[in-house]
């Protein structure tokens, strides 16, 4: 199971409406958001989940609800479900979400899951094998994919279906991305002689640069309101349809 080549990312953790009105917090913005964003182009949704305050959420019974109602409303988008701790949740809850929301697509990341300790991170990786969930393991930096050597098989390492996500910007003074700080993962990746299924995502104005580069490369991509609310000319945009279109329109033309 390949990741999808042009994957939304519509809300994240923290964003509310008073950061962007088109910010989806409910179910229903998001079956709404999910629909209009698979037809301007994108294949793959990244599904943050909030509670009745609008606060980040991990909880596996508001996940199948969730997951299944995007099936029902847009059944050739690939959903894949977010474990970030935002400072809230443990390792063990994150698990939990990972292995009981009934979700076949799970992100996580390397340094959170790992938090207690290396054997609960492999611990993790071989339950969710076993139940053919496939998880996305997301690196901030070369810490992060030497973290992510040490603790899968070699064999899993060097396979083509090892999933990652390299994010750009994300800890840079400017919370701006530049694509040039994909070239430590590249270099990784070369100097191990492995080339997992990757995508980018990236902070900031250089969102759109960051994504094509990506793509040029072998990449794939991952954009919304998650990562940045701007449109390519820097210029707001209106709501993650328009970015999607966007950068859908860029990638047909590269």
């Amino acid at each position: 199971m390949h990741l999808p080549k042009l994957m939304v990312a519509p809300n994240g953790a923290r964003l509310q409406k008073s950061d962007h009105p088109a910010i989806p917090i409910t179910l229903p913005e998001m079956l709404a958001c999910a629909a209009d964003c698979a037809k301007a182009g994108a294949d793959g949704l990244h599904l943050h989940i909030r509670d009745q305050r609008g606060h980040h959420l991990l909880d596996a019974g508001v996940y199948r609800e969730a997951v299944a109602a995007l099936a029902q409303q847009c059944p050739d988008l690939t959903v894949q479900i977010t474990t970030e701790a935002v400072g809230i949740y443990s390792p063990a809850e994150q698990r939990a979400v990972a292995l009981e929301s009934g979700c076949a697509h799970v992100s996580v990341s390397v340094r959170e899951i790992s938090r207690d300790g290396p054997a609960f991170a492999t611990q993790l990786f071989a339950d969710c094998a076993a139940r053919g969930i496939h998880l996305q393991h997301i690196l901030y930096d070369l810490a992060d994919a030497e973290l992510l050597a040490g603790l899968v098989p070699a064999a899993q390492l060097s396979s083509p279906d090892l999933q990652v996500l390299f994010v750009l910007g994300r800890y840079s003074a400017t919370r701006n991305s530049d694509p040039a700080e994909l070239d430590p993962f590249i270099g990784w990746m070369d100097a191990l002689g492995i080339r997992p299924d990757w995508a980018v995502c990236a902070f900031g104005a250089g969102e759109t640069a960051c994504l094509l580069r990506s793509a040029k490369l072998g990449g794939k991509c991952r954009l919304g309101f998650e990562n940045s609310t701007l449109m390519a000319d820097g210029s707001i945009a209106p709501d993650n349809t328009a970015r999607v279109a966007e950068v859908a329109a860029l990638l047909a033309k590269a």
